[in-house]
């Protein structure tokens, strides 16, 4: 929270030297290029410019040291605030492209809060809709479902499927075109979801049937994350935001697991992280945990 303003403080301390350098060479060189008048008027200007300086090092010393026990303070607070938060409760996890480092960080933070992943299916993009097409067609029960204009709900249904568990009859068929990595059953109901975006923004069909999916996650009415971590080449916030979906950058960070933590366990929706993207702030509301009822 603290970089930026420490950063823009440095920034003016160097500026402040360099223009009392640039002073210091013109103003008093003693090769006559200004009288005396002006070499006094340059003296004052250089020593109040140091004295800036040394105002500006001291308050970036302090931001320093500020940020220091902020990181410290969140760090040791991470593991009290996050325990119990997902006692019991059952997340999937979808990854668009294939798994990275990202995943695991949300592993992390379940096992933090006492969630468990109960599965992860992590889909190949683009899209071969020649293939889906191919493999639908198959099926009188699903020729519904081919064509063009039928991605967006083809999608949404399978973003139903993978949130609500039990009978999955298009994952079943169509696991073996489009899943890359699984995890996990559909035995029992999600409680909550993470969306993960590892490949590049998609275009055309692949694009439509994606708009679809989040739909699909967003209309089950369970917590839907788009989760990703503090340094990515290209953002999917934006595009999960256009779908409808909470977003939380820099899960790799404690602020940033906990901000997950709290939306798969319900909540305000929004938009949260430290970046601009981050329409809701840091992090959500932060509810107490229901007393436990006393044993009798």
């Amino acid at each position: 929270m603290l970089d930026f303003r420490y950063h823009a403080i440095s920034l003016a301390a160097v500026f402040l030297a360099l223009v009392i350098g640039i002073l210091a060479g013109v103003g008093i060189s003693g090769r006559g290029f200004v009288d005396d008048a002006q070499r006094d008027s340059f003296n004052r200007r250089i020593a109040e410019l140091d004295g800036r300086v040394d105002a500006a090092e001291e308050r970036a010393g302090d931001l320093e040291r500020r940020q220091a026990a902020a990181q410290a303070f969140v760090e040791s607070a991470y593991p009290v605030l996050a325990d119990q938060r997902l006692e019991g409760a059952g997340v999937a996890v979808l990854v668009v492209g294939s798994v990275d480092t990202t995943l695991e960080w949300v592993r992390r933070a379940l096992n933090r809060s006492g969630g468990d992943l109960i599965r992860m299916r992590a889909i190949n993009v683009p899209v071969i809709t020649d293939e889906l097409e191919r493999t639908l067609g198959s099926q009188e029960a699903f020729g519904g479902y081919v064509g063009e204009d039928e991605l967006d709900n083809l999608g949404r249904d399978l973003g139903r499927e993978l949130v609500d568990g039990g009978e999955t009859p298009l994952w079943d068929l169509l696991t073996p075109d489009l899943v890359g990595q699984r995890e996990g059953d559909f035995d029992t109901p999600a409680d909550a979801l993470v969306v993960i975006r590892q490949a590049e923004p998609q275009q055309g069909d692949t694009a439509r049937f994606l708009a679809g999916l989040y739909g699909g996650l967003a209309g089950t009415g369970e917590p839907v994350v788009g989760a990703e971590l503090s340094r990515v080449l290209q953002s999917a916030i934006p595009a999960f935001q256009r779908n409808g979906l909470s977003t939380v950058d820099g899960i790799d960070t404690p602020l940033g697991g906990l901000a997950l933590i709290l939306l798969l366990a319900g909540a305000e929706p929004g938009d949260y992280g430290i970046r601009d993207t981050a329409e809701d702030g840091i992090l959500p509301e932060i509810e107490p945990l229901p007393v436990a009822a006393a044993g009798g």
